[in-house]
Parts: structure tokens; C-alpha cells; sequence
């Protein structure tokens, strides 16, 4: 079975929207906004790509991720990786050409046949909503979460408000940084 990562910046509110920018939010770029830049808080950005073998999306993030990503050196292992999109809408055409083999996955039943498939660790990146769906379905198997030290009010979560059984969680990693970044890395206890 394939270990499947959500991996996210998250404000200490849960908010999980416009991190990089992205237009349309009141906090857009909120990673960038008062936090003085520590590079040894994301190397575990750099550690993902060298461990991941697959990366999984919602529609929404691949379509924000396609265009940029394929030509950024920091992304480079990306390229190269298998993609899957999780998406009711998205047709074989709308895929971009040059970053890889990309497969249109229509259910979460799909994702949990992937899951079941051999192979190394399958990272979701950005995804507010498949992040939602795929932990109220009990898909998650680890969490890379570098919380920021701000309250965003709103925005996206990254964990549903569903009422559902308590899910617990174990810290296998953490450490905080200068700037008040925290990473914690969650087993999700099954």
C-alpha cells in the first residue's frame, strides 16, 4: 500500500488558501507577509520531491501549478514524476504537455485503487478541498504541515468541519524556527 502525504503551509487558524499569492484573497501571499525568510524551514520541501514517487492534485491546484511549475528549477524532480488530477470536469485535452504523464482520476475511489497499486509515496500539494474529501475518507496516511504564526480569519481550511470520529494523529517530526514557522509531520494513527 502507498503512503499518501498531504503536505501544506497552514496558518495556525487552518487556513490553507492563497499562500503563494494567488489572486482574489483578502491575505493573498500571507507565506511572504511579515515572516522573515528562514531557508532551513523548508527543507523539507527539497526532502519531499527526493521521496515522493507520485503527486496527486485537485483540478484547482493543477490548473494553478501546471503553467508555473514545469519551468521552475526548484520544482525540477516534479517535472519528471507521475501526476494524477482529481477532477469530475476535467477533460484529457485541458492537460498540459511537458510536465509528465499526467492521469485524470475521477473518484476518491480511484484514489484509494492508486493507493493500492505498487509504487513509493503519492504527495498532495495545495488541494484545500480533495484534502478535505481524501481525510474524511480516511486516505491520509501522513501529514507535512509548516504552520505559520498567523491568524487569517478566512479562507480555505485544510481540515473539513465534518462531524466525524475523532482521528488521532502522532508527531513523528517537529521543530520551530526563528520566525515562529513550526514543521510538524503527523502519522495519522489507523
Amino acid at each position: 500500500m502507498r503512503t499518501l502525504i498531504s503536505t501544506a503551509f497552514v496558518s495556525l487558524d487552518g487556513v490553507v488558501e492563497a499562500p503563494g499569492g494567488e489572486p482574489g484573497y483578502r491575505n493573498s501571499g500571507w507565506t511572504f507577509k511579515d515572516i522573515d525568510f528562514v531557508p532551513e524551514a523548508y527543507e523539507i520541501k527539497g526532502r519531499e520531491q527526493g521521496e515522493a514517487a507520485a503527486m496527486l492534485l485537485g483540478r484547482v491546484s493543477y490548473e494553478a501549478f501546471s503553467p508555473v511549475w514545469p519551468g521552475m528549477e526548484e520544482f525540477a524532480q516534479y517535472k519528471v514524476m507521475p501526476k494524477y488530477v482529481v477532477s469530475t470536469t476535467l477533460a484529457e485535452g485541458d492537460l498540459v504537455s511537458g510536465w509528465g504523464e499526467t492521469t485524470i482520476l475521477r473518484s476518491l475511489d480511484d484514489v484509494a485503487a492508486l493507493k493500492k497499486t505498487e509504487g513509493g509515496p503519492i504527495i498532495v500539494h495545495g488541494s484545500a478541498s480533495l484534502n478535505q474529501s481524501l481525510s474524511d475518507a480516511g486516505l491520509i496516511d501522513r501529514y507535512h504541515l509548516l504552520v505559520f504564526p498567523l491568524l487569517l480569519g478566512a479562507g480555505k481550511r485544510l481540515f473539513s468541519t465534518t462531524d466525524k470520529d475523532t482521528q488521532k494523529l502522532k508527531l513523528v517530526e517537529h521543530e520551530t524556527y526563528s520566525n515562529g514557522l513550526q514543521k510538524n509531520v503527523f502519522d495519522v494513527v489507523r
